[in-house]
């Protein structure tokens, strides 16, 4: 039964594959999102504090990009893989959503901080998101290796970094377009300034963490 089950998905059209074009289309939109941010992460780095920024230096910004990167691969090595097996990648994926939405709300707010303790938090702060952005995306792949057969397998990947590249084209464009229109709005009764810029990175990420439930998100081929 599972043979024949398996031939029938191996003579299927990938495109008609629900599971796979959900878990792309879940892929694409946080794929946006982080381009996004990280397009407005070092323009914010560096704006100056009156316009909510750190007034950081494109050195401290690449020392906070390379501490959060070494800190993403000791994550990776050491504790993603026990926590995918116990939670499963959908359960990481949802989690690291929920998580990023109050990570990022705060962000604004880093800005009224200095000195030392600046450095510390804004470290920690990026350390932390990145290591739940790679988590979504790593979760997000297993699910698209396991709703197709391993034949399958070099389609479907070629299929989803395609459609993820278009919308990561779209990323820096979008995250520059919108933090430049956030300057201009600095006294702004309702979400003033760079609020504005990490309110809209919240909701695209809603709307990917709300994707991740049925009906939208299908239930992965299952193969014995």
């Amino acid at each position: 039964m599972v043979e024949l089950e398996e031939k029938q998905i191996h003579k299927s059209n990938l495109l008609k594959n629900w599971p796979l074009m959900s878990t792309i289309i879940v892929y694409c939109v946080f794929s946006l999102q982080e381009m996004a941010y990280s397009e407005i992460f070092s323009l914010w780095a560096v704006s100056d504090k009156k316009y909510g920024g750190l007034s950081f230096s494109s050195q401290d910004v690449g020392e906070v990009l390379a501490i959060s990167g070494l800190g993403l691969l000791l994550f990776q090595l050491l504790l993603y893989p026990p926590v995918e097996r116990r939670l499963g990648p959908l359960m990481v994926i949802r989690l690291s959503a929920v998580i990023s939405i109050p990570l990022l709300s705060c962000f604004p707010y880093i800005a009224m901080l200095s000195g030392v303790v600046l450095h510390l938090v804004i470290n920690c702060a990026a350390i932390l998101r990145n290591t739940l952005s790679v988590s979504l995306v790593t979760g997000l792949f297993i699910l698209l290796n396991n709703v197709v057969p391993q034949s399958q397998r070099g389609a479907a990947n070629a299929i989803s970094i395609t459609a993820m590249s278009v919308f990561k084209a779209f990323g820096p464009a979008g995250g520059g377009a919108l933090f430049s229109w956030a300057q201009e709005r600095q006294v702004a009764s309702f979400l003033p300034g760079d609020q504005i810029v990490f309110f809209a990175l919240n909701v695209v990420q809603f709307i990917g963490l709300l994707l991740t439930f049925k009906p939208f998100l299908a239930e992965p081929y299952q193969r014995e």
